[in-house]
């Protein structure tokens, strides 16, 4: 299970994050946490994968709270305060979201925290010992679909919408193209032509202007043969 933390003075806050993860599998509510120094005694004892802060706390504030971690989880702001934006980012946070936010707002702040969860994480893995594998969820279909990044064959753009080719199935998402780079690692996935990212580590083939990933044929843009060219020349 990926575990999270609630931090934040606010009880409607905790019932509104939590009324939203309980939609996402796998996700695991660990501890509800009504100030920063209660926060501070659960982690010195045990460890999550991220928290949703929130800043104005009483008595010490969330990003005071962040700067004495040694070794802080990853970090989703859940503030009203747009202002205090920049400070957040400086202190890495993976996202910084604004009250009120929707559902699907949230499901993009963790997806980008649990891309970032380092690899000897407590994300779930395979039970052969395998290496552990990064996730996100994906809309489609008016349902949210964990996805395993390793499943990912190629993204393909479809309108304001993307089709994601996995092993066994494709799914519509309501991710545009653009969106899928800031969620995927960029180490194994590249933009190869305006409307297609693909995984490189399935790629079977490149011939010409065409990359072979199983039985499908992807188009290599005209501006985008450097990235390929890069991946034999280097």
């Amino acid at each position: 299970m990926i575990k999270y933390i609630i931090v934040d003075d606010e009880p409607l806050a905790h019932d509104v994050i939590e009324s939203f993860c309980e939609l996402l599998p796998h996700l695991s509510l660990e501890k509800h946490c009504y100030n920063a120094m209660e926060a501070m005694q659960y982690l010195n004892n045990n460890t999550v994968d991220f928290m949703f802060l929130d800043i104005n706390m009483p008595k010490l504030t969330g990003f005071d709270f962040l700067r004495t971690l040694t070794n802080p989880p990853k970090i989703i702001v859940t503030t009203a305060y747009k202002e205090h934006a920049l400070e957040g980012y400086e202190l890495n946070v993976s996202d910084y979201i604004l009250k009120p936010f929707s559902f699907d707002r949230l499901v993009k702040a963790i997806n980008k925290a649990i891309s970032e969860v380092p690899k000897n994480s407590a994300i779930p893995i395979v039970s052969d010992g395998a290496q552990q594998k990064s996730r996100l969820f994906l809309k489609g279909d008016k349902k949210y679909h964990q996805i395993h990044l390793d499943d990912i064959l190629y993204i393909e753009a479809y309108g304001n919408y993307s089709k994601v080719f996995l092993k066994d199935e494709m799914i519509v998402s309501h991710e545009k193209i653009s969106s899928f780079e800031g969620l995927i690692p960029c180490d194994n996935f590249l933009r190869v032509h305006k409307s297609f990212i693909v995984a490189i580590d399935k790629i079977k083939q490149i011939e010409g202007n065409r990359i072979s990933i199983d039985s499908h044929k992807i188009p290599i843009g005209q501006t985008y043969k450097s990235n390929i060219s890069n991946l034999y020349n280097s």
